[in-house]
């Protein structure tokens, strides 16, 4: 056993054993590797796809509520007002403080959300990116294994096993 498997072993040390390599061009190979390919990076995208617009979704709905809350303010913010008016020579001062630190937060919680929404599409898609890619090297590797494969029969076979067995009768020769 030890024999054969020195001469499997042996093959890549010399030239003209025979060669062969792998093909990793993906448009020359396997057409059906392709499509298949395809499909599996179209189902790829297509999740990726529905789960941002959920997130866009989520997103939204998390805006929506800012913008209640918003208007929540303005609300408020009209109220102050009045009471403003009852209470100008009083508390002018610390009541404009007051709708002013309440429209700088409002509009701050605005801006957060706006941001948080920004940074989960960009990672999401860089994600959906990096899946794809990943994919696609696995599919390719895949084909390139197939097409390998494809090649090695029987006649290969006993054309290396012949020329290792001649190479050895020569280097023995060389070596006696």
């Amino acid at each position: 056993m030890k024999n054969v498997t020195d001469s499997f072993v042996s093959l890549g040390h010399w030239p003209s054993a025979g060669s062969f390599g792998f093909n990793t061009d993906i448009l020359a190979t396997n057409p059906i590797n392709l499509s298949v390919v395809l499909g599996v990076l179209n189902d790829l995208l297509d999740n990726r796809k529905q789960r941002i617009l959920r997130t866009i979704r989520n997103s939204e709905e998390l805006r929506g509520g800012a913008i209640e809350k918003l208007e929540k303010a303005k609300a408020r913010l009209r109220k102050v007002k009045m009471e403003a008016d009852e209470f100008r020579v009083n508390g002018y001062s610390e009541i404009e403080r007051e709708k002013l630190n309440l429209i700088n937060s409002t509009y701050q919680n605005l801006e957060r959300l706006e941001n948080y929404k920004n940074e989960t599409i960009q990672f999401e898609q860089q994600r959906a990116i990096n899946q794809v890619r990943q994919r696609v090297f696995q599919q390719a590797l895949q084909g390139a294994l197939g097409t390998l494969n494809s090649c090695l029969n029987n006649e290969l076979h006993l054309r290396t096993i012949s020329a290792n067995i001649g190479i050895f009768g020569a280097m023995k020769e060389i070596t006696d």
